[in-house]
């Protein structure tokens, strides 16, 4: 079953904060669902469809269907990382076009600033998961082990430092468009690789910074997007795959994307060279 063009982003919200010492993540989710719906022109009553992930609070969706007074008759709590909320968006499509609900609600939130806690360190990964007891002790976490898929792929294609810090210099340009940005000044490639080396051949300024916050969509029938008479914004394609550690031997210089990324297009219909990102000039 194709999601092409069967469900719409009808709402979004940013939560403004980057220091929530005051508010629980229970609190971060429910005041980013209530601004998606603000954007959106709905109320909570008009969701039957509700998706998020591991940053959740207590059981989950269960938790905070209850907390934040849902009645859905659709949920969805798939934990894949990161990427969990590009996969929810791609469920609440499906689900949409499969008649499950007509209006997802989509959240998350997280405090790891005012916690004190990262979430880079291996215990953060679950005391039962399989490679706990192989990189625990070596002391792994998020920035060292990028580091190594990093360095190994300078070896494998002569990658330079210099061409990395260029992702940073294009978030930091990126931010330049979010007034509530936590780094809101722009940088340059001799700024990052001038910075600290935290784990070699990343530096400081390559590395992610720390902060509280959280968002949420709300994704729709077309019919309903078309009613709230708002820009509508067609969801067009998408994919999910898995990349396996291949018994231990994982290949560090390529990622799941490799297979996701090509069928996302081709559901969509379009190619990379149709992406573009607006110029403050086009707004």
């Amino acid at each position: 079953m194709t999601i092409y063009r069967k469900a719409c982003i009808a709402g979004a919200f940013e939560h403004p904060a980057r220091l929530a010492k005051a508010k629980s993540v229970a609190q971060l989710h429910a005041e980013s669902a209530r601004g998606a719906l603000v954007d959106a022109g709905l109320t909570k009553d008009d969701i039957d469809g509700y998706f998020c992930a591991g940053d959740a609070p207590g059981m989950g969706p269960l938790s905070m269907i209850e907390y934040m007074g849902l009645n859905p008759r659709h949920i969805d709590s798939s934990e894949a990382g990161g990427s969990s909320y590009l996969i929810h968006v791609s469920h609440a499509a499906q689900a949409i076009a499969a008649g499950r609900c007509n209006v997802a609600l989509i959240t998350l939130a997280g405090r790891p600033r005012s916690e004190g806690n990262s979430g880079t360190t291996a215990r953060n990964w679950g005391d039962d998961a399989p490679d706990r007891g192989f990189e625990l002790p070596f002391g792994a976490n998020t920035v060292n082990m990028y580091a190594m898929a990093a360095a190994r792929h300078m070896h494998e294609y002569g990658t330079t430092s210099e061409q990395l810090a260029w992702i940073k210099v294009a978030a930091s340009t990126h931010a330049q468009y979010n007034p509530n940005a936590m780094l809101k000044e722009v940088v340059t490639v001799r700024d990052v690789v001038e910075s600290p080396l935290i784990a070699d051949p990343l530096h400081r300024m390559d590395c992610c910074v720390v902060t509280d916050g959280g968002g949420a969509l709300i994704v729709t029938r077309p019919e309903i997007a078309r009613e709230l008479k708002r820009p509508q914004i067609n969801i067009l394609g998408a994919a999910e795959a898995c990349k396996a550690l291949g018994g231990g031997y994982p290949d560090l210089t390529s990622s799941a994307a490799q297979v996701s990324g090509p069928a996302a297009f081709k559901e969509a219909k379009v190619t990379p060279a149709d992406i573009r990102y607006a110029s403050k000039n086009e707004e």
